[in-house]
């Protein structure tokens, strides 16, 4: 693994587009949310692969997701990703979903999200590595500026989450 040492959000940034067809709708005639989230996540992958310029990356969490339009059949649905901040291990993603009628080119923002991958395997070094982050342009500034609190919010919720975790049970409900 490579490391520069510094990379801007821009050269991170990956944009997807896809038609959406028929076999991914969902009962209201929009597109199915899980598969946004697989399309999102797919996306995100690739910038934070930039960043890393590793593949021994994988998705931790995927944070505040939030649905604002619904995107219908026949639009096309555009996921923008780029990394917006990162610790020793771990980087974190922002992603922005626009959906665009084809017939009138009306675009509008359709989701956003935070997703957070981390960096796997041993790593024989106390040196960061990960690059510095240099946000751009305006939106870049004002979606990094909060990162370091939300990093600590997903530290503190990720504890949260192990201690719940502790007391599932492991036995499935139809054995009990």
């Amino acid at each position: 693994m490579t490391i520069n040492k510094q990379m801007s959000c821009n050269e991170t940034r990956v944009v997807q587009t896809h038609r959406v067809l028929p076999s991914e709708l969902n009962g209201h005639q929009t597109l199915f949310g899980g598969n946004l989230m697989s399309l999102i996540d797919n996306t995100a992958s690739m910038s934070v692969a930039k960043f890393a310029r590793s593949n021994s990356l994988v998705t931790a969490s995927m944070d505040e997701l939030h649905f604002l339009h619904p995107i219908k059949a026949s639009h096309a649905v555009s996921v923008e990703t780029y990394v917006t901040g990162s610790g020793r291990r771990s980087i974190e993603v922002f992603a922005k979903v626009l959906g665009e009628d084809l017939e009138s080119g009306e675009t509008y923002i359709g989701a956003t999200s935070f997703l957070t991958f981390v960096l796997v395997g041993s790593f024989e070094t106390d040196q960061p590595l990960l690059p510095d982050l240099v946000c751009e342009s305006e939106e870049e500034q004002k979606v990094c500026r909060d990162y370091s609190e939300r990093r600590k919010k997903r530290l503190a919720d990720k504890k949260l989450n192990e201690e719940l975790v502790e007391g599932l049970t492991l036995t499935p409900p139809w054995m009990s």
